[in-house]
């Protein structure tokens, strides 16, 4: 007769054996899933996240589920503690008798790192109670201090971020000196990127005569670099946009963005111009997409000569989003010819910089690739550098070939103001208004433009305001620039054929006082232009701010414009804004 307590280790068997086969299940699926079928290997984890001490923390109840790995026999068992070797199949049967059968068994030991749990001794029971359907195991705990924690369901490729973490933030010290601030990634090549920014960031401090150690660069450039790119990233929608990625991964895909921009065009640009880039190429809200739909079509259906340039106000959009209050045109582009109102520009650019602590971009466009070495290219830069320093002013001047007024847009996307002479300012006729003279520039271009007729010291401003989209934002850069600058400003409406009601200045007015500027207001009946141009005169006004053309590109050729006759007419520079 068969005794009982060879029928249960009979049964003990049978499990163990169907075990066998879900572990062989599971092996598979895990190779044609990829996802992770085996235990961790605690040494190569504790190697990984660099392991820098244990303490003893007693006897415990542990979630089985939160045992991932083992110290020794990591290859003997899958993730879920399903036995992979027959030679094991009596010591897991006979252990599974005592647990059942004969009183269980003493508790495991278990390493902890993090919230992960690792067998130091204690494998096959962790095995059978897993099977047997058991939540918990009684074990004693030691903790293992690491940098970054571990998480029971972490994967391999998690592991690995995790290690580079461990390593990023040994060598920057961050958790240390700035423990508020997490920097996780999704992909472990990201910290390569950082610590780059991190010594860059090292070497300009030096250059500035501040010798600082790795630690206390990481420690700076994270207070001015990377907190407020990570800012920028967060208004500018990127972190709604991309939830998928944390605020790390998306500073690195600014910065290599940034790089690539730098690259392409001769200068670097702000955290914030980047981020807002990539937002208006691949946000998904519908503003955005519909923008890139808007411009896409624009540019299969509309001539050059005749496309109306970026949306009304995303220019002042973009600097309440940056939210820098004292200043407003930090970067500046200058196109530069070379001829003497070319170097009436950049004087006039100098002025406004040494106010606004701005930066230059001085841009010479030629014909071809091949002029870019000439002599005469090559004394511009000099000279452009050399009125730059004796200004006291940080720019440069880099050369691109192409269509001027094309070129110019699309460098400008990537500063606050262009500032240019009024070499062509437009014709009277179609055929002029067509030509690529200043009416395409200013219709086109995404930035403010001023108009330099003569340099001028800016130190009395006249707004001409007619209520329009365009003329807000020229009222909010007066607001700005009479409150900053402590200008004097007149307000000048001019009612032309009933077309704008004289107490259209009211709300002008009304937003001036609002924010602290008590302008003089005239409101007059006249042609626009020449009433604008007198009234200035009389104001002693040595600036016109104004916004862009009001028509559609085709009805403005032929119907003209009062910015047509202020260009052509004005003696002192006029900021055209859209």
């Amino acid at each position: 007769m068969t005794h009982p307590q060879d029928l249960v280790h009979q049964g003990a068997l049978r499990d163990f054996q169907d075990a066998r086969r879900r572990a062989a299940i599971q092996d598979l699926k895990a190779r044609l899933t990829g996802e992770p079928g085996n235990l961790l290997n605690y040494d190569e984890v504790a190697q990984m996240l660099h392991a820098e001490g244990t303490t003893r923390r007693g006897l415990q109840d542990v979630p089985l589920d939160a045992i991932v790995g083992s110290v020794g026999r990591y290859g003997d068992f899958t993730r879920t503690f399903l036995p992979r070797r027959d030679r094991d199949q009596e010591r897991w049967a006979k252990i599974k008798v005592r647990a059942l059968y004969q009183g269980g068994f003493p508790p495991i030991e278990l390493y902890k790192i993090g919230d992960a749990y690792f067998v130091l001794d204690g494998n096959h029971r962790v095995s059978v109670l897993r099977q047997h359907g058991a939540e918990t195991v009684q074990a004693y705990v030691t903790e293992v201090q690491t940098r970054v924690p571990l998480l029971p369901d972490d994967s391999p490729d998690e592991l690995i971020i995790k290690a580079r973490l461990t390593e990023f933030l040994e060598r920057t010290g961050l958790d240390q000196s700035r423990p508020g601030t997490e920097f996780t990634v999704t992909a472990p090549g990201q910290y390569r990127v950082l610590e780059e920014q991190i010594e860059i960031h090292q070497r300009c401090l030096a250059k500035a005569g501040g010798d600082m150690s790795f630690q206390e660069a990481a420690a700076d450039w994270h207070d001015s670099v990377y907190l407020p790119t990570v800012a920028a990233i967060d208004n500018f929608g990127l972190l709604d946009d991309f939830a998928e990625r944390t605020p790390a991964d998306l500073f690195a895909w600014v910065a290599r963005h940034r790089e690539d921009v730098a690259g392409e065009i001769g200068w670097k640009i702000s955290p914030a111009a980047a981020a807002d880039d990539l937002a208006a190429r691949y946000s998904r809200r519908l503003p955005r997409v519909v923008d890139r739909w808007r411009e896409r079509m624009q540019a299969a259906l509309t001539p050059a000569e005749l496309r109306g340039g970026a949306p009304i106000g995303q220019w002042r959009l973009h600097q309440e989003t940056v939210a820098d209050e004292d200043h407003l045109f930090p970067d500046i582009l200058v196109p530069v010819s070379g001829t003497a109102h070319g170097w009436q520009a950049l004087e006039q650019a100098l002025v406004i910089a040494r106010r606004e602590g701005s930066e230059l971009h001085g841009f010479h466009v030629v014909r071809s690739d091949t002029d870019r070495e000439d002599s005469q290219v090559i004394a511009l830069q000099s000279e452009f550098a050399r009125r730059c320093a004796e200004a006291g002013v940080a720019g440069k001047l880099v050369v691109e070939a192409g269509p001027v007024t094309r070129t110019i847009c699309q460098r400008a996307r990537w500063t606050d103001l262009v500032v240019s002479s009024i070499a062509m300012p437009p014709g009277h006729g179609v055929a002029g208004k067509l030509g690529p003279g200043f009416h395409s520039l200013v219709r086109q271009c995404s930035r403010p433009v001023l108009a330099v007729p003569a340099v001028s010291s800016l130190s009395r401003a006249a707004l001409a305001y007619d209520g329009s989209a365009k003329s807000d934002e020229a009222l909010y850069v007066a607001a700005y620039l009479a409150g900053k600058w402590e200008l004097p400003l007149a307000v000048i409406t001019v009612a032309e054929q009933g077309r704008v009601p004289l107490d259209i200045a009211d709300k002008a007015q009304d937003y001036l006082t609002g924010h602290g500027v008590t302008p003089e207001v005239f409101r007059l009946t006249g042609p626009v232009g020449l009433t604008i141009l007198q009234t200035a005169r009389d104001f002693e006004a040595d600036m016109i701010i104004l916004g862009g053309y009001g028509y559609q590109p085709m009805l403005e050729v032929m119907l003209g414009s009062a910015v047509d006759t202020l260009l052509r007419s004005s003696e002192v520079p006029l900021l055209i804004c859209r």
